[in-house]
């Protein structure tokens, strides 16, 4: 059975995410040279979602 083409998406929905994952955060740090290696992972600080 097909699909009625009105509920078909159109190509891929990007959505834009505001949460960062640990290591993206981790990477966000070093760049800003806030985060060196050994530091903490845990209570890091928040991150603005640069993308």
């Amino acid at each position: 059975m097909s699909q009625h083409p009105s509920l078909r998406v159109g190509g891929k929905i990007v959505k834009k995410r505001n949460v960062l994952k640990r290591f993206e955060r981790i990477d966000v740090m070093k760049k800003a040279g806030t985060y060196k290696d050994g530091d903490k992972v845990f209570g890091m600080p928040k991150t603005k979602v640069i993308m």
